[in-house]
C-alpha cells in the first residue's frame, strides 16, 4: 500500500520536473501520475514498430498511415472460440493487459500478426504491441503452448488486467 504524504510528494515532484508521467509498483500496487490526459487515438506504428514521435495522433500532418479503426465491441471469429474451448475441458491461461493502452497485434499496419489463433508460442514470444502514451510495449508469453483465444481486436484501447489472450499451456489440458 502506498502512503498518501508519499503520494502527495510523487505528484509534487512530477509536477515541477520535465517528466509527463511517473508509474511506480510496488507491494503488489501499481500508482501512474499523468500530466497530460490520455490520449484518444493511438500513434500509428513505423515500419521498425516505433511510434511516430513528435506528431500528435489528431494532427493532420501525420506521415503513417492510421491503424485500422476498431470494431464495435461484441463477438467476433477470434472470440468465439471461448465456448469450445469450455467443452474440450482445456485449462487456459489467461494473458491479461499489465496497462491501460492501445491493443496491436502487428509491428505495423502492413506487417503479419505476432500470433494467431491456433499457433503455438514459446515463452518470452511476443504476442502483441501494448501502445502507452506513444511507448511501444512488447507483451511476451509467459508460457510455452498453444493461443486457443485472442479477445481484442487490432487497435482497440484496453483496461488494466483485461484478458487478451488465453493459451493452452503445455501440460494443461
Amino acid at each position: 500500500m502506498f502512503d498518501l504524504n508519499w503520494i502527495r510528494q510523487l505528484i509534487e515532484l512530477v509536477d515541477e520536473s520535465d517528466i509527463d508521467s511517473l508509474e511506480v509498483s510496488r507491494f503488489g500496487s501499481r500508482i501512474m501520475l499523468s500530466k497530460s490526459p490520455p490520449i484518444a487515438a493511438a500513434a500509428p506504428l513505423a515500419a521498425g514498430g516505433a511510434a511516430v514521435s513528435g506528431v500528435p495522433a489528431s494532427s493532420s500532418g501525420a506521415t503513417a498511415a492510421p491503424p485500422p479503426p476498431a470494431s464495435s465491441p461484441g463477438p467476433t471469429p477470434e472470440t468465439g472460440s471461448a465456448a469450445e474451448t469450455e467443452e474440450k475441458g482445456e485449462d487456459l491461461l489467461e494473458v491479461s493487459s499489465p496497462m491501460v493502452g492501445t491493443f496491436y497485434r502487428a509491428a505495423a499496419p502492413d506487417a503479419p500478426p505476432y500470433v494467431e489463433i491456433g499457433d503455438r508460442v514459446k515463452k518470452g514470444q511476443t504476442l502483441c504491441i501494448l501502445e502507452a502514451m506513444k511507448l511501444m510495449n512488447e507483451l511476451e508469453s509467459e508460457v510455452t503452448g498453444v493461443v486457443r483465444e485472442i479477445s481484442v481486436q487490432n487497435a482497440e484501447p484496453v483496461e488494466y488486467g483485461q484478458v487478451l489472450f488465453r493459451i493452452a499451456a503445455d501440460g494443461a489440458g
